[in-house]
């Protein structure tokens, strides 16, 4: 990276450059190109031209193209949707190519979490309520809401996660429903499970008990409502088991490698991938090199920087996978008439980003350098050491869902723009500027626009702190202010 008192340029070969503060017309652009001067004001997180561009020629940042340009593009000018647009098309015939793999320096570090019977780890020990269909929903509120008031400090905590899906759902897209909630079912920070039925419904419990992973099943309890004399009482009875078994469990010293965490980003914008989206790919590199586990997903926002992700497979069988998966997540889109390249969002164009692949080439640096060692589909499990790639879209509640059902028992969640919304593993906000880790201080856990101000070495080592406070039990600000939702992932026709 080449860094001014205003802009940055991330690599040699880059044609343009990023704004890190707000910058106002005429202001001095001193890369290495020989001075230029801004044409117009350019806003934090927005690219300058640092070269002429002609019509139709390629733009440049990461090394890597993003995009063409509309119209020709002068130095010094604000490079974004008025003349800059995407370059993708549609599936593409993957090749198998070679990426060194980053390896981190290895932690000897331990933290103090829960061990669990099959072996796992977990940040929490809390009782879930998964209903089975929205319409037990409101009771499994009301049950958590009465548990949490009876065993106060206890436990971690007894929540509910509800959702409207279960029922009117057919194939797949039921099939969909069943496997996320049986991999939250199977999450190790869920000591002790209820799955609340209705009765009538698609996702029968006895489908969803059998899709739970079996080493699961014996934390997890099952009511239906319509044959209970009092759904309340029972399932206020149930929990109150499960809590009673979970009383006498104690952390315990634990290697760094017992983490699995999930890597997310959302509202992003053009520091995302030079500040925050980094500082996670760097911790990412040294829990795998100490033996840990990361996941990764948000399909469509590989799109672009796929290759460099499909370089670092550690085998034939997993290139072939991964290929498979980012082409299958085309055709999705394509089967619905739609472009491959219909992201950016609103929030993260006005932070910035312009493409896709620009997109794309910042959000993958979560991952790191970290070798690819496993792909799996939504609602299944994560079982290997390094970065597993998880079928799921990129959005926010659905994507952070997935992850906390693949196995995640702490999700480091990236973002430019910033949200308040947390989900059933705790969920590490992570801010890429300052401006919004210091206006949204009741959103975000961590600052990663520090990495600007002070050494990288320093800023890493303050993170892995954060992560292991937390993965020992602190509150991240969304647990704190009690944010936690799930989503499901609806693809189908609703009956």
């Amino acid at each position: 990276m080449v860094v001014d008192r205003a802009f940055l340029k991330v690599h040699a070969a880059d044609t343009v450059a990023v704004a890190l503060r707000a910058v106002a017309a005429g202001e001095a652009v001193e890369l290495g190109e020989g001075a230029i001067r801004t044409s117009k004001p350019i806003a934090q997180g927005h690219k300058v031209a640092l070269v002429a561009h002609a019509m139709d020629q390629i733009v440049t940042k990461y090394g890597q193209p993003i995009g063409r340009a509309t119209r020709p593009i002068a130095p010094g000018e604000h490079v974004h949707v008025h003349n800059l647009a995407t370059a993708l098309s549609g599936e593409l015939a993957y090749r198998p190519g070679s990426a060194a793999i980053t390896q981190g320096a290895p932690s000897c570090g331990t933290w103090s979490g829960y061990r669990r019977a099959d072996g796992r780890a977990a940040t929490r020990n809390e009782v879930w309520i998964l209903p089975t269909v929205g319409c037990v929903g409101g009771v499994a509120e009301q049950v958590a809401r009465t548990a949490n008031e009876r065993h106060a400090k206890r436990i971690d905590g007894v929540h509910a996660f509800t959702h409207p899906h279960g029922c009117s759902q057919l194939g797949d897209d039921l099939g969909g429903t069943r496997a996320l909630l049986a991999g939250l079912a199977a999450n190790p920070n869920a000591g002790g499970v209820l799955l609340l039925g209705l009765g009538c419904e698609s996702n029968q419990l006895d489908s969803l008990l059998a899709a739970v992973p079996e080493a699961a099943r014996g934390k997890v309890r099952v009511l239906s409502s319509q044959a209970a004399r009092d759904e309340m009482v029972e399932a206020g009875r149930l929990v109150d088991e499960l809590v009673d078994e979970l009383v006498g469990t104690i952390r315990e010293p634990l290697p760094l490698s017992a983490l699995r965490i999930g890597l997310k980003c959302g509202g992003s914008d053009g520091l995302s991938g030079l500040t925050a989206n980094p500082l996670l790919g760097r911790l990412t590199e040294t829990l795998v090199a100490a033996g840990g586990s990361a996941i990764l997903t948000e399909i469509p926002e590989i799109f672009g920087a796929e290759q460099a992700l499909l370089d670092r497979a550690s085998s034939s069988e997993v290139f072939e996978a991964a290929a498979a998966l980012i082409n299958r997540f085309k055709r999705y889109y394509l089967d619905q008439g739609l472009p491959v390249s219909e992201n950016p969002s609103p929030g993260n164009l006005a932070g910035g980003i312009t493409t896709l692949e620009e997109k794309s080439l910042g959000a993958v640096q979560k991952a790191g350098g970290a070798a690819l060692t496993d792909v799996i589909g939504y609602g299944e499990q994560a079982s290997k050491s390094g970065v597993t790639l998880l079928e799921a879209p990129g959005n926010d509640a659905v994507s952070s869902t997935a992850l906390a059902a693949a196995g995640a028992t702490i999700v480091l969640f990236t973002t430019g723009r910033g949200t308040p919304l947390g989900f059933p593993v705790p969920t590490i906000k992570v801010a890429s500027n300052h401006a919004l880790a210091q206006a949204k201080p009741h959103w975000i856990d961590f600052d990663a626009g520090r990495v600007l101000d002070a050494p990288q070495s320093v800023v890493d080592e303050a993170f892995l702190e954060t992560v292991i406070a937390i993965a020992e039990g602190r509150e991240t600000v969304s647990e704190s202010r009690d944010q936690r939702a799930i989503a499901i992932w609806k693809r189908g026709v609703t009956l």
